[in-house]
């Protein structure tokens, strides 16, 4: 999702591209303790979890989530590989990458995605979890029905568009479905936000077995939800 707003960002020139720095794009939120190299952190980097900054994701999420400030504990975080480099899964920076989203259009997560989003996919957006500074979670707990997802995999496998409209620019989806790096967990390969398969889907996973995905060649969408329990 996040994903998604962003290239409509972009396309609104809200942001310059996916090259933008941290620095440029968001300035306020880097602390001012940060991690030497944040402020060149590219948007790109963020969206294809290459940062370079250590995880907050796994056993790290705990903490992360304890404190009183996500964003400064994300980018305190020290570099565990290059900005740009391999995939570090991270849920911090997704949501990095949210909140600069956030700075750059005036806009908070929520509104972005219930207009840009909700609005022309005639889905619901419920409001979800906060962090202490007011930002949304930019990567996960966004309580999406069945039939919003399948709407999303939909806009997916149709490049974009959705009962006739271009919602999203057709370029940021073939852009975010090109491979540009490969999780070290399950071995797919990762674009802008989206897992990629040998067998063609686009997928976005969600914890403990929350699916959208869509392959184009074989004209699918879909959605599956589990319970992680």
């Amino acid at each position: 999702i996040v994903s998604l707003l962003l290239g409509i960002a972009i396309d609104r020139g809200e942001a310059s591209s996916v090259d933008a720095r941290l620095a440029t794009i968001a300035p306020t939120i880097i602390p001012s303790d940060a991690t030497p190299g944040v402020e060149d952190i590219m948007l790109e980097d963020l969206v294809t979890m290459r940062a370079g900054l250590a995880a907050t994701s796994g056993p790290e999420y705990g903490a992360w989530i304890s404190s009183d400030d996500w964003i400064g504990y994300a980018l305190r975080r020290p570099m565990d590989g290059r900005p740009g480099g391999r995939m570090i899964y991270s849920t911090g920076s997704t949501h990095v990458l949210g909140a600069a989203l956030t700075v750059a259009t005036g806009e908070d997560l929520l509104t972005l995605a219930r207009t840009r989003l909700g609005a022309p996919l005639n889905i619901e957006i419920p409001p979800w979890t906060r962090d202490p500074k007011g930002f949304y979670l930019g990567g996960n707990e966004m309580a999406l029905s069945p039939q919003a997802m399948l709407k999303i995999a939909i806009l997916m496998r149709d490049g974009g568009r959705f009962e006739g409209e271009q919602i999203v620019p057709k370029g940021w989806i073939d852009a975010s479905t090109q491979a540009r790096t490969r999780s070290p967990w399950s071995g797919m390969d990762y674009g802008y936000g989206w897992f990629l398969t040998e067998t063609g889907f686009i997928v976005a996973r969600g914890y403990g077995g929350q699916i959208i995905a869509a392959n184009p060649s074989h004209k699918l969408a879909v959605a599956l939800t589990s319970d992680p329990d």
